[in-house]
């Protein structure tokens, strides 16, 4: 659900790029707004799905429906899945980073944070990557510019979370979660970059298997700690169902699209017009209160992820 190509975000393989395609019909424009407001909704549809189904029950229901979005992609496009132990077993564990563990944590998250909140967090990302990339990739050397931002990004959640009042009416275990939601991503990112990059896979194939695993880790934990559902909660089931295969599945499709139009730097703004859409969605559908320093701190986490993201000039 967040974007780094990846955010997002949310599913990555780092695979090589998938063979060139026709150019698409559908500008790249167009595809920008609406996976940005794919990735913005998908904050309250967590939320719908949340008030009729346990964490646990909405994020495997988001990963079945992701799913079985990929693999029809991968039926129409012939792809098959990867092949390998070593590879699967790396893809097991990125599903988890990338996409059983964050989703959950979301889930979870919102039974006692707002939306507006959820999205405001899952823009961290890029600051908590930023600083583990430099500890974790010795290619990404620091610079004043990226460092700054990183102070600015976190100067930002302070704002948010409201600290010089001592963090007052804020519920500490929810806003953890999604911080440690957004925490996840880059952890997985680095993880999948170490290991599965120059697999010789498609994008869709990886991607593909993340999720099957993902699933599959969900289908498991899921009865353990849920019983079964009583009432049908058809807003719910159908918020999951759009939080699947729009958020998780069709979003996918659209990155990979964009990213090879467009290139990564352009394709991973997204991530800066999510919590806007998220905290607007919040506000306008579900009744969640504002109060000043939430958008104040949202820019300033935003402007801060901005500048991490900075790249020095090359002489010459």
């Amino acid at each position: 659900m967040t974007t780094h190509v990846p955010s997002a975000p949310a599913a990555t393989a780092g695979a090589p790029a998938a063979r060139t395609a026709a150019r698409p019909r559908l500008d790249w424009r167009l595809r920008f707004a609406a996976l940005s407001l794919i990735w913005g909704f998908s904050f309250l549809l967590i939320k719908v799905g949340t008030h009729g189904y346990a964490p646990f029950q909405v994020t495997l229901g988001r990963l079945v429906f992701g799913t079985a979005v990929l693999a029809a992609a991968m039926a129409v496009k012939r792809e098959r899945l990867p092949r390998g132990a070593r590879t699967w077993g790396h893809l097991t564990v990125a599903a988890f980073l990338l996409n059983a563990l964050p989703f959950s944590l979301f889930a979870y998250a919102e039974l006692t944070i707002p939306s507006t909140l959820a999205g405001i967090c899952n823009a961290t990302s890029p600051l908590w990557g930023m600083a583990l990339s430099l500890v974790a990739l010795s290619e990404d050397r620091p610079t004043r510019m990226r460092v700054a931002g990183l102070g600015l990004g976190f100067l930002g959640v302070l704002t948010v979370l409201g600290a010089w009042q001592g963090f007052h009416g804020l519920d500490a275990t929810g806003t953890a979660m999604a911080l440690l939601a957004s925490l996840s991503y880059p952890i997985g990112w680095i993880y999948v970059r170490r290991t599965l990059a120059g697999t010789g896979h498609s994008h869709l194939s990886m991607t593909g298997a993340q999720l099957l695993l993902a699933t599959v880790q969900l289908a498991v934990v899921t009865p353990l700690f849920t019983t079964a559902p009583t009432d049908l909660a058809l807003p719910s089931l159908l918020a999951i169902a759009a939080l699947g295969a729009l958020g998780t599945g069709l979003a996918v499709l659209i990155q990979y699209g964009l990213v090879a139009e467009v290139g990564p730097t352009t394709g991973q703004m997204v991530t800066y017009f999510i919590p806007v859409i998220a905290t607007a969605a919040g506000v306008a559908l579900l009744g969640e209160s504002l109060t000043w320093s939430t958008p104040v701190g949202a820019v300033i986490v935003l402007a801060g992820a901005a500048l991490t993201q900075a790249r020095p000039r090359r002489e010459g």
